[in-house]
C-alpha cells in the first residue's frame, strides 16, 4: 500500500494526559485505517505563527489533519488567515471542540472569524459535542460538512500493565475503588471554588471509605496537580500517572470516577467506568450531553447542597446500568469514527 503522509496539526502538551490521549487516538485510527503512514506533526501554534518554510512541508504531505481536543479556543486564537490560505491541500478537523470556561469572555470578532476562516477552508468537519456544531452554525458555518463523531480519546487503546504493577496498585483486590480528578492544571476560576469542591470530594471519600472500606485513587492528569494533592483531607491509596494506554486500562478496573479535567471524564466513559463530571466548563456539559447522561454532571454552584455525594451514591447503586448505557454510546462513537474515516478515503481514492 502506498504511504500516506499526514500532516498533523494538535495540541500536545506532554504534561497533559489529556492532549497526550486525543492525540494517540487520533494517529491510532489513522493508522489502523491507512496502514502505511507517516505523519509531520505541527503545533495548533502553527495557523497562527506558521512560516513559510512550514508551510511547504505541510503542502508536501497528502493531506491535513487538524485536531482533536479543543482547537477552538480563546488562547489559540486568531488563527491567521494569511496563513490557512496557503494551504493547498484538503484540510480535515478531527474531532474538536470550543472552549470557554466559567467566567471566560465571549470570542473576539477577530478570533471568530479567523475560526470559521478555518471552518470554510476545511473539507470536511467533524466534532466532538453538539454545543460546538451548534455554536459554530449559530456564527454562519456551513452544516453540510459538519458531522458529530465524539471524541476520539473515547477509544484510545487500553494497555495492561504489569503483574508487579497491578499488584502494587491493588488491581487484584476485591476492595472497592474510587478515583478522583480534580482540574488544577490552570483553570484561573479554581479558587473561586476550592473551598466546597475539596469539601465535597471529602465528603464522598469519607462515605466510600466508611461504608465500604473502599481505597481513593487519584488519577493524575497534569503535573500542576501535585499542589492540590497534598491538600486532600482524606487517605489516597495510590496517585495514578501512568501512560495514557495504561491510565485508560487502570480507569477500568475503577467502580467509580469522579473527574473534572474533561479527559478524565472522557477516558472513564471509554473504560465503560461510571463517572461523575464536575462542570467548570462549557465543554464538561457538551461531553455529559453527547453521551446522553445529563444528570452525570454536577454544576459547581450546587456543590455547598451536598450534591456531589447524592450523585455518587445514587449512580454507584446504578454502576452496572450505567455500563451498559456506556458500552452502547462508545459503540456508536466507534461507528462515527469508522465513518468519518472512510469519507476521507473516498475522497482520495486510497
Amino acid at each position: 500500500m502506498k504511504k500516506v503522509k499526514i500532516a498533523h496539526i494538535h495540541v500536545w502538551d506532554k504534561k497533559n494526559k489529556g492532549d497526550l490521549a486525543i492525540v494517540m487516538a487520533v494517529k491510532d485510527l489513522l493508522i489502523k485505517k491507512f496502514i502505511n503512514v507517516e505523519f509531520f506533526d505541527f503545533p495548533i501554534e502553527f495557523l497562527s505563527k506558521g512560516e513559510l518554510s512550514d508551510i511547504k512541508k505541510l503542502n508536501s504531505c497528502d493531506f491535513v489533519v487538524i485536531g482533536g481536543g479543543g482547537i477552538f479556543y480563546h488562547y489559540f486564537l486568531p488563527f491567521s488567515k494569511e496563513l490557512i490560505s496557503k494551504i493547498k491541500k484538503s484540510i480535515f478537523i478531527f474531532g474538536t471542540g470550543y472552549i470557554k470556561e466559567i467566567g471566560a469572555k465571549n470570542l473576539k470578532d477577530e478570533q471568530l472569524e479567523s475560526l470559521l476562516f478555518l471552518i470554510e477552508k476545511a473539507r470536511l468537519v467533524a466534532l466532538r459535542d453538539d454545543y460546538t456544531k451548534r455554536f459554530l452554525i449559530k456564527n454562519g458555518a456551513d452544516p453540510d460538512k459538519i458531522r458529530l463523531i465524539g471524541d476520539p480519546a473515547t477509544l484510545l487503546k487500553e494497555e495492561k500493565i504489569s503483574s508487579s504493577k497491578s499488584r502494587e496498585f491493588g488491581l487484584d483486590s476485591p476492595i472497592l475503588k474510587i478515583g478522583f480528578n480534580l482540574n488544577y492544571s490552570g483553570w484561573l476560576g479554581f479558587g473561586q471554588y476550592k473551598k466546597e469542591i475539596l469539601s465535597a470530594y471529602k465528603s464522598v471519600a469519607d462515605y466510600f471509605i466508611k461504608k465500604y472500606g473502599a481505597r481513593i485513587y487519584y488519577l493524575k492528569h497534569h503535573p500542576g496537580e501535585e499542589q492540590i494533592i497534598k491538600e486532600l483531607d482524606f487517605p489516597i491509596f495510590k496517585v495514578v500517572d501512568l501512560h495514557p494506554y495504561q491510565q485508560k486500562f487502570l480507569y477500568s478496573k475503577m467502580d467509580l470516577i469522579i473527574g473534572m479535567m474533561l479527559h478524565s471524564c472522557v477516558m472513564s466513559f471509554g473504560a465503560l467506568t461510571p463517572e461523575i463530571n464536575l462542570a467548570y466548563d462549557l465543554r464538561n456539559k457538551s461531553f455529559a450531553k453527547f453521551i446522553k447522561c445529563p444528570e452525570l454532571l454536577v454544576e459547581l454552584e450546587d456543590l455547598k447542597s451536598g450534591i456531589l455525594l447524592k450523585k455518587a451514591k445514587s449512580v454507584f447503586k446504578e454502576k452496572e446500568l450505567y455500563k451498559n448505557k456506556f458500552k452502547k454510546q462508545v459503540d456508536k462513537i466507534k461507528d462515527n469514527h469508522e465513518n468519518y474515516l472512510e469519507d476521507i478515503i473516498k475522497i482520495f481514492k486510497f
